[in-house]
């Protein structure tokens, strides 16, 4: 074996792809429903994408971001998350200049450097929308109604929806004042990480993972307190809005997201079903992002959603995914002329949008019986030297061994009824 792959990185074989065909089939069907239109942005972006948007005291750009210098001499990094090149795409593109507000969905991998667990990649997979152009809660509880009933769609249970207002850049000045004098006598307790985010963004040190720093900041000052009057009506219209909407939420005054573009919501949906990693996605507002990169003041929000922890969760939950049907029809032949025969019906049938297969093993015809049972073909086109001389075809049903003998020139009418 030359090598494997790497640490942190899956297969999706043939055998489990049906899975990964099946959500990202209903999430973009669900997304047509609410108006959200996909796009595209590339794997990787100038490394000051992250730096700005994502934000250098989060983990993400400290630690976990794959960034190597190309050959013109330019940082690359690998995107690590979704809404950063959606907001620099709406920027570029000048896409704030139509009507508004622009809604979009996006499936992408992204890639993170971290010590690889249940539900959680280096390379891994995600479902992501984004709402521009409005500050009105409303954008608010659609973000988070979609993320609810795709998760039902997905048969998820035991979920909780967990919602806070991480404040406004006005208001976060005297919550970080707090947190400042809070934390002053534990400073030297603190991970180096956290001694960084001390002065340049404490509320960070809330989301750190040590349990030392956790332990830390037990019972620090909560954002909700220092809200101001803006954030505050904000968070009282979102949740209005969920109310209006009969989506049941917890307040939890310790979400902080990790990621520093957040502004007033920030949401998880939680489950006690994939243990201590419960996060099945997240989201929230991000008002500055899109001038932070150099775009337009313009409002935003949205969410991400990890596909590899959802196909967890469903089998935690014990979803069944509907396997992919078996092909329509296995074509059958005994010698070279019914070959050739064959080979013309298989283009023929597959013209006519019909999935058919031919055995290219050389197979008997026996085993050519067996082996349309094992890929679940639903009928099995005999064609042999009798059916030659009489210019048919016997089509044998393989659920019911029924078998009956049709002119070759009605075969697709057949399968097709």
């Amino acid at each position: 074996m030359l090598t494997n792959a790497p640490k942190g990185t899956k297969d999706v074989l043939p055998g489990q792809a049906y899975k990964w065909h099946y959500i990202e089939q209903a999430f973009a069907e669900l997304c047509k429903k609410y108006g959200y239109e996909e796009i595209r942005t590339p794997v990787f972006e100038h490394t000051e994408l992250f730096q700005r948007g994502v934000g250098d005291t989060t983990d993400i750009v400290q630690k976990e971001m794959y960034t190597f210098t190309d050959y013109g001499n330019r940082s690359i990094t690998l995107k690590p998350e979704g809404t950063s090149p959606a907001v620099r795409a709406f920027a570029e593109h000048k896409l704030y200049a139509g009507v508004q507000p622009n809604k979009f969905y996006y499936s992408i991998p992204c890639f993170r450097y971290e010590k690889p667990q249940a539900g959680r990649l280096r390379e891994f997979h995600q479902f992501g929308v984004e709402t521009f152009g409005t500050a009105d809660m409303m954008a608010d509880a659609e973000c988070i109604s979609h993320a609810y009933d795709f998760l039902q769609a997905m048969g998820i249970t035991d979920i909780e929806l967990r919602i806070n207002s991480v404040g406004c850049p006005n208001c976060r000045k005297k919550h970080r004042e707090a947190l400042r004098e809070f934390l002053k006598p534990k400073y030297d307790a603190l991970c180096d990480t956290c001694k960084d985010r001390y002065e340049r963004n404490p509320m960070r040190i809330l989301d750190c993972k040590s349990p030392i720093c956790q332990e830390l900041s037990a019972g620090a000052p909560m954002m909700l307190d220092y809200l101001c009057d803006d954030c505050r009506d904000a968070f009282e219209q979102l949740k209005s809005n969920l109310d209006a909407m009969g989506i049941e939420y917890v307040v939890d005054p310790g979400i902080v997201r990790g990621l520093d573009y957040y502004t007033k919501t920030a949401f998880e949906f939680v489950t006690t079903k994939i243990g201590a990693q419960g996060t099945v996605c997240g989201g929230g507002r991000y008002d500055g992002l899109v001038e932070e990169i150099g775009g337009p003041s313009t409002p935003g929000v949205g969410y991400g959603l990890g596909k590899e922890r959802l196909l967890l969760t469903m089998e935690k939950c014990g979803v069944e995914i509907p396997e992919t049907e078996g092909v329509d029809a296995f074509i059958a032949v005994m010698g070279d002329e019914a070959k050739a025969a064959g080979l013309k019906l298989m283009r023929q049938l597959r013209q006519e949008g019909l999935a058919v297969q031919m055995d290219i093993m050389g197979r008997n015809i026996k085993n050519q019986f067996k082996y349309a049972n094992r890929i679940h073909a639903k009928k099995t086109i005999v064609i042999g030297e009798d059916e030659l001389a009489k210019n048919s075809v016997a089509i044998k049903d393989m659920a019911t061994s029924e078998q009956e003998s049709v002119p070759m020139e009605e075969i697709a009418k057949a399968l097709i009824k």
